[in-house]
């Protein structure tokens, strides 16, 4: 995949009435990425049609996790992707993790953080972290719950 392409969403059949909706974009691991993050995803919940307080809710989780991923590690490239099925909203990012002598950037002195990570936990029904498959990055995910009726 190409850094800064977006893939064509995907709909995946999971039986009668469980199709879910998938797309994933990566981009640079660089600060200005964080307004293409969240541009992007703004666009795909959009075509999907999501419920305003979860359009909202998800839109900060991408950019609160894709910053994230980019001042806490020496990623090149940051993948995010979204799962719209009938249970929820699934966002996962995924970063390259710290290189063995890479650089590993600091935030500067004056700047505020340590409320990316309460903000997810407050704004998802649940989150979490795992090894990404590669085992040399990480996987920061967030749930948000939907209706029946897909109503987000």
């Amino acid at each position: 995949m190409a850094p800064g392409s977006a893939l064509i969403p995907r709909v995946v059949d999971r039986g009668p009435g469980r199709e879910a909706l998938r797309d994933r974009f990566a981009l640079p691991a660089h600060p200005e990425s964080v307004a293409g993050a969240r541009r992007l995803t703004r666009s795909r919940l959009e075509a999907w049609r999501v419920g305003q307080d979860t359009h909202d809710a998800a839109v900060l989780i991408v950019s609160e996790l894709f910053t994230n991923a980019v001042v806490h590690t020496a990623s090149a490239l940051v993948l995010c992707e979204l799962d719209y099925s009938g249970g929820g909203l699934r966002i996962s990012v995924t970063d390259q993790g710290h290189q063995p002598d890479g650089p590993r950037l600091s935030p500067p002195a004056d700047d505020e953080h340590g409320r990316g990570l309460l903000l997810v936990d407050s704004l998802s029904a649940a989150w979490g972290t795992h090894d990404a498959p590669d085992a040399r990055g990480r996987v920061v995910w967030a749930q948000l719950p939907c209706g029946p009726e897909r109503t987000c």
